[in-house]
């Protein structure tokens, strides 16, 4: 961006509403609000050449699959709250960390059973907190889940137990998994904390049963764990043949509302729904829930009878907007299509238009596809709707023509193409455009920053005769982490997920296969969209234009700096907010999938990285936590 225009931009900013201080990063998003937005100013495109590592710390919690433990899968956001850092492991262990040396105050051992019960991985994405406003032990508390449906809640100041809470520190929050359950309810995102009100959702199996668990969300009481509430979203009269529909990923609140804003994933099975044509109007939506009784508020259903398993993934954004002289309350929903949802969050109702399109029809047996789905053309997607990126020309080259006889041979009529016997194109692939990581927004300016995957897979549903011979065949061909082989069982198929390759495994689509973008919400604008992160494969790193796929999200800062990690190639790295332009990275253990946290402690500002690794980008797993603060300038 050239000098005048950045200038004017920083204007703009010291014109705009300040935002509110933020001297703690208690909860995975940074705040209620899902900003991930730090009011640190240090941070700086002038600054961060001067970042160097403050300190790095190994967990000893990981496994790369080989041995008897299952391979770990690291997501988690540091917490810093009560003067200290605080982590949760996929090992189920919480760990204290002094914010300045990164040295070891206490961990607590769950002991909780490490298999992979419901997932392909041991997974984890952190800790949340909470405190009375009371002196005493145990008025601190951190909260840790596991995969084996145990909420944990020990002093923030010890490590020790909280006995009041469940059942001597441990709420089996299993207790309430009695319909359908053919798997435990686990919590591997940290549950959101309002007030004094602990707000629980799960995860489940996805891809293996067509009846499970109808999922819900859980309210607690902070200090007892008694169950306040319980709110479902499937339908009474489908719950004997559907399931799921749960949250398995983070939420946001505005006390103000009384309303905690909830993304709802897809129902069972995913890529088949003739045992649901009645519909599920709250699955695939971000729904709005009275914080006090579990009533929904409203719901904005984001694809109408889904079978592609675009799961809302990730915490709508609060963002204040200044639209027609008016200032709207509004929220951000990203989505796998890589559609922004922006919506007036007392409501529901659209900021921006949504459009109903005719989308194609399904050709598998019982099965009846939606006739039209809601597209949201402004601001512009993440990914393009209507059609994939082109076939490569270097792998079509290379595999004498196979990426061009599968793209014939595949079904594709852009997105919600449904899945097919013969194949069908998924673009966006399964892990979506954006997941978990969501945006980051700078509420003085109303720009959202986003990271987005640009991933083709080829779906194929499996008569059940056929999967049934496939199972009975031997050889190693169960299902991995978001591809391969899975039931569906009580479905008429069975399906096969897996990237579009080549035998030598490059990707059949042209590239960026990840971009980063801005967006500025006042308009609906995108401001810009850049290839973000390198492509890696046998060690190799892709051209930069080529960008990465990339999984976990952005922070935004007062000083004009994004920090994030999220891609291939295990690097973490500044960018420069007004362009996208990366201004400094570092190589670290793994990709760093989780959110980044900025935090200031004892007057010094630092943004620290779990690297831990996610098989959906590559094998490589770490157990590292590393924080940066900037040097002194020469």
């Amino acid at each position: 961006m050239p000098a005048a225009a950045r200038c004017a931009a920083l204007l703009a900013c010291l014109g705009a509403p300040a935002a509110a201080d933020q001297p703690v990063w208690d909860n995975f998003n940074g705040s209620l609000a899902a900003t991930k937005f730090a009011d640190v100013a240090t941070f700086t495109p002038e600054t961060v050449a001067r970042l160097e590592r403050a300190w790095e710390f190994h967990t000893g919690d990981v496994s790369d699959g080989s041995g008897e433990r299952p391979a770990t899968v690291w997501s988690a956001t540091p917490i810093y709250a009560n003067g200290t850092l605080y982590l949760g492991t996929p090992f189920y262990r919480i760990i204290a960390l002094d914010p300045a040396t990164g040295r070891e105050r206490w961990s607590y051992d769950s002991q909780s059973t490490l298999e992979a019960l419901t997932q392909p991985a041991l997974k984890n994405r952190g800790v949340a907190y909470w405190e009375s406003g009371r002196d005493g032990p145990c008025e601190k508390r951190v909260l840790l889940g596991t995969m084996d449906a145990e909420l944990h809640a020990v002093d923030a100041d010890t490590g020790q137990p909280c006995e009041e809470f469940g059942e001597g520190g441990v709420l089996n929050v299993n207790q309430w998994n009695d319909v359908n359950d053919v798997f435990p309810f686990s919590l591997l995102q940290p549950p959101t904390v309002v007030g004094d009100t602990i707000f629980i959702g799960w995860s489940g199996m996805d891809w293996e049963y067509a009846v499970a668990p109808p999922g819900n969300l859980m309210a607690v009481d902070a200090r007892t764990g008694e169950l306040l509430w319980d709110t479902g979203f499937i339908p009474p009269e489908l719950i004997p043949v559907t399931g799921t529909a749960n949250i398995w990923s983070s939420m946001s609140a505005d006390p103000e509302l009384g309303l905690i804003y909830v993304p709802i994933s897809s129902p069972e099975p995913n890529y088949w729904g003739g045992n649901r044509l009645e519909g599920v109007p709250l699955a695939t939506s971000v729904t709005a829930v009275d914080m006090e009784t579990g009533e929904v508020a409203w719901s904005r259903q984001l694809i109408d009878h889904d079978i592609w398993d675009y799961d809302t993934p990730a915490a709508p954004v609060l963002i204040d907007i200044e639209r027609d002289g008016q200032t709207v309350p509004a929220l951000v929903q990203t989505t796998k299509q890589g559609f922004l949802f922006v919506l007036d969050r007392r409501t529901g109702e659209p900021v921006f238009p949504i459009e109903q399109r005719p989308v194609p029809a399904s050709d598998a047996e019982g099965e009846v596809a939606a006739e039209t789905q809601p597209f949201v053309l402004h601001p512009p997607p993440t990914n393009d709707p209507f059609e994939m990126p082109d076939t490569w020309w270097l792998a079509d080259l290379l595999s004498g023509g196979q990426c061009s006889r599968e793209r014939e041979a595949y079904r594709y009529e852009g997105i919600f193409t449904p899945p097919s016997e013969q194949g069908t194109l998924l673009y966006p692939g399964t892990a979506g455009a954006n997941n978990w990581g969501g945006a980051a927004v700078d509420p003085r300016t109303g720009i959202l920053y986003i990271n987005s995957m640009h991933v083709v897979q080829v779906i194929r549903l499996i008569p059940r005769d056929e999967y049934q011979g496939l199972m009975s065949g031997g050889g190693e061909i169960e299902g991995g982490n978001e591809e391969g082989y899975h039931p569906q069982e009580g479905s008429p198929y069975g399906i096969h997920l897996t990237e579009w390759r080549t035998g030598l495994g490059l990707p059949c689509w042209e590239p960026p296969y990840g971009t980063f973008s801005a967006y500025d919400l006042r308009t609906g604008e995108r401001l810009y969209e850049v290839p973000f992160g390198l492509a890696q494969m046998w060690g190799f790193h892709g051209l930069r234009d080529w960008g990465s796929p990339t999984l976990g999200g952005p922070v935004a800062t007062a000083g004009g700096v994004i920090f994030i990690g999220a891609s291939m190639d295990a690097r973490v790295r500044a960018l420069d907010a007004a362009t996208g332009e990366e201004l400094w990275s570092d190589l670290v253990e793994a990709p760093a999938v989780a959110i980044p946290a900025v935090y200031t402690h004892e007057g010094v500002d630092y943004v620290a990285f779990v690297a831990g690794g996610n098989s959906i980008l590559k094998p490589e797993v770490a157990d590292q936590v590393v924080a940066y603060r900037l040097g002194l300038a020469d």
